[in-house]
C-alpha cells in the first residue's frame, strides 16, 4: 500500500472515528454510502480502530469505547486528539479577554492551545493550575530575551498556582486550593473531561473537582472551552452545573440534538467558526 493509500486510509478512518463519537455509534451500511466504499473497506477500517481501542465493535457497526468514569488520560494522549477544533476554539475564545483583565487558565488541552492565543493580549494577568499552560507564557518570555529585547511591552504576568501534580499536568490539592480562594478574576477559561446536563461538568479526578470548584466560585464569568466530543462524556465527579457557566465556546460538530438541548440551557452557545445566525439551537 503506498504512504497516499495509508494516509486516504487514516483520513477515512478519522471521519468513521468522529461519526461514532458524535452518533454515538454507526452501522457498516451507513459508512459505506457516506464514505462511497466497499463494506469490506469499512470493516477493515472499524478492526483498525477497535485494534487501538478507539471504538468497540457491535454487530452490523460499531459503538463509543466506554472509559471507566475515573479513568484521566495523559495531557499527550489528549493532545492529539480534535486538533482543528481546539484551535477554532481557541481562537474565539481568545476575544473574550481584555487587555488588562486578571485571567484564571485550568489545565488541559484546549486551555493549552487558548494560552498561544493569548500570547498578543497585552497586560494580561493570568492565573493558572497548569503546568504546559504557564510553561507557554516562559517561552514566549525567555524567547523574547535571548533576542535582546527583554519581556515583550504589555506581557501577561503569570501565577502559577503549588499543589500536586495530575496525569494532565495540572497542579491540585490544598496547596492549589488555597491559592485560588484568595484571588478574584474577571475570566475563567475552563477545560473540561465531559459536560452532561445531568452532571454538569465532571473530570476523573477528585482533587482537581475540587480545585475547580474553587475557580468557578472566584470568577465573575465562566467560559468553558470544550470540543463536541466532551458532550454526553460524564466523569467520576461533578464539580459545577451548567447554570453556573455563563459561555461555552465549541466547534461546529456539536451535533444538532446537543444545539437544542443547549437551547433551553442557560449558557450562551458560542460555536467557532459560525455567525450566530448560522448556528442551529
Amino acid at each position: 500500500m503506498s504512504d497516499n493509500q495509508n494516509l486516504l486510509a487514516e483520513q477515512r478512518r478519522a471521519l468513521i472515528l468522529d461519526e461514532v463519537r458524535r452518533r454515538g455509534g454507526v452501522r457498516v451500511n451507513e459508512l459505506t454510502r457516506k464514505l462511497n466504499v466497499s463494506d469490506m473497506t469499512v470493516r477493515r477500517d472499524l478492526d483498525a480502530l477497535a485494534r487501538r481501542g478507539m471504538v468497540e465493535k457491535v454487530h452490523g457497526g460499531a459503538v463509543p469505547v466506554s472509559e471507566p468514569s475515573a479513568h484521566e488520560p495523559g495531557f499527550e494522549a489528549k493532545s492529539a486528539l480534535e486538533l482543528s477544533a481546539k484551535e477554532d476554539i481557541a481562537r474565539a475564545a481568545a476575544e473574550m479577554a481584555a487587555p488588562g483583565s486578571a485571567i484564571a487558565l485550568a489545565g488541559g488541552t484546549t486551555a493549552f492551545a487558548l494560552a498561544q492565543q493569548l500570547l498578543e493580549v497585552p497586560d494580561l494577568t493570568v492565573v493558572t493550575n497548569s503546568v504546559r499552560v504557564a510553561d507557554v507564557f516562559y517561552t514566549a518570555q525567555r524567547a523574547a530575551a535571548t533576542g535582546g529585547t527583554g519581556p515583550r511591552a504589555g506581557a501577561a504576568t503569570v501565577v502559577l498556582t503549588g499543589g500536586v501534580r495530575t496525569p494532565s499536568d495540572t497542579l491540585v490539592g490544598p496547596v492549589a486550593d488555597a491559592a485560588i480562594r484568595s484571588l478574584h478574576f474577571d475570566v475563567l477559561f475552563l477545560g473540561v473531561h465531559g459536560i452532561s446536563v445531568e452532571a454538569g461538568l465532571s473530570t476523573p479526578n477528585l482533587a482537581e473537582a475540587e480545585t475547580n470548584r474553587h475557580f468557578v466560585r472566584s470568577a465573575r464569568r465562566v467560559v468553558v472551552v470544550a470540543d463536541h466530543t466532551k458532550w454526553g462524556t460524564v466523569g467520576l465527579s461533578s464539580f459545577a452545573s451548567l447554570e453556573e457557566v455563563d459561555v461555552l465556546v465549541t466547534d461546529a460538530g456539536l451535533s444538532a440534538e446537543a444545539r437544542a438541548q443547549f437551547a433551553e440551557l442557560p449558557p450562551e452557545l458560542l460555536v467557532a467558526g459560525e455567525q450566530p445566525d448560522d448556528a442551529d439551537i
